[in-house]
């Protein structure tokens, strides 16, 4: 049995596909890794039921019911009713996993349920071998929540490293949370690759699979720079400890800097020198700290800097990629104008032939009417 350390329900999310619905995203906890998985009520419905019906008893706590709460006029997607079907379903997935009868949270539907890998997988780091067309869609929804993650861990690893070295442990702790967790990410990204050329092989249409293909690739451009930020911030901390020095404290140099950088926007707007191209309205008034910035030092500025021109990077090359398959399309349909636009024209010659023909024959027509 893989060893689960706890499972909770952090946040629910409403979605639109087939019919509005609301969808539990189940936080899993075990020694080396983490993960998520997304069920709506009726999965959780199933699960009981197979929970019932395997293990001959019902599960140690109750499961919230369905429409016990439309009698009093309140609808399922109300906020108030999804908060307290959400606590209750925690309530109950914690239940089984604490009580000391093992043989629900050890059944089969219990694993599937929570994506809990078997042994054998476990122990050579592989995960499930194939997938459906809605698993595999959930399962690149958990890669991306995980990559959010990854992101966030990295940026709080580089907030505790400005603090000095009372925080130095804390940030070791949350880089190596940070490493594992994209270690992880990289093996389930390949697994969800090959669970989509599995996919093609079924029979999935060619436009379903390049939109899927297009969803992996951009995830590994993320994990790639994921990757990048881990070592990047790993370097630019070794060489920030050993050049670091007591005074001034951190947020006396982000005074300092701020003040320099007024005094130097105050020369540069009362020069006159000008760039020769600006793009968009040139800024009023110098640049102000934000909420973003205030946790980090100027390497985690930079990386912060060069992460967002990264994903500018990218929307930029989407832009390009769709600018220019509507330029294929701009000259497919002016191939097809001026295609349209010769038959026209042969259409026109066919009708002056046949006008000529017609006044010839009337001609003729006149003139025997007039013998008669």
């Amino acid at each position: 049995m893989y060893p689960i350390q706890s499972v909770s329900i952090p946040r629910t999310s409403l979605r639109q596909s087939p019919s509005p619905h609301t969808v539990y995203e189940i936080h899993v906890s075990a020694p080396v890794r983490t993960w998520s998985t997304f069920h709506r009520y009726s999965s959780f419905d199933a699960l009981h039921a197979d929970l019932t019906s395997s293990t001959g008893s019902a599960p140690p706590a109750p499961l919230p019911p369905k429409h016990a709460l439309s009698l009093f006029g309140r609808k399922g997607t109300d906020p108030a009713v999804v908060e307290e079907r959400r606590l209750a379903l925690e309530r109950y997935l914690r239940a089984i996993l604490a009580d000391k009868d093992a043989r629900w949270r050890e059944s089969q539907a219990f694993r599937v349920f929570l994506g809990i890998p078997s042994s054998a997988s476990s122990s050579s780091g592989a995960g499930p071998s194939s997938f459906s067309s809605s698993s595999w869609l959930e399962e690149h929804a958990t890669l991306q929540s995980s990559a959010r993650t990854i992101r966030s861990l990295l940026a709080k690893r580089d907030a505790l490293l400005t603090q000095g070295s009372a925080s130095a442990s804390s940030a070791h702790a949350t880089g190596l949370e940070a490493k594992k967790a994209l270690a992880a990410l990289l093996t389930r990204l390949g697994q969800l690759a090959v669970g989509l050329e599995g996919l093609g092989r079924a029979g999935m249409p060619e436009g379903e699979l390049r939109r899927r293909g297009d969803l992996v690739s951009r995830l590994q451009d993320e994990a790639e720079t994921l990757g990048k930020l881990v070592v990047a911030a790993r370097s630019a901390g070794a060489l920030s400890s050993r050049s670091r020095s007591p005074s001034p404290p951190p947020t006396a140099q982000r005074a300092e800097l701020f003040a320099s950088s007024s005094s130097a926007f105050s020369a540069l707007s009362s020069s006159s020198l000008r760039p020769g191209r600006v793009l968009g309205r040139a800024p009023s008034a110098p640049p102000q700290e934000t909420a973003q910035t205030r946790p980090l030092d100027n390497a985690g500025v930079l990386h912060l800097h060069r992460s967002v021109i990264d994903q500018q990077d990218e929307q930029l090359k989407g832009l390009s990629a769709i600018l220019a398959r509507q330029k294929m399309l701009g000259v497919a349909i002016g191939a097809e104008i001026e295609g349209q636009n010769e038959m026209l024209d042969g259409l026109t010659e066919d009708v002056d032939r046949f006008g000529g023909k017609l006044g010839r024959a009337k001609k003729q027509m006149d003139k025997l009417q007039g013998k008669k």
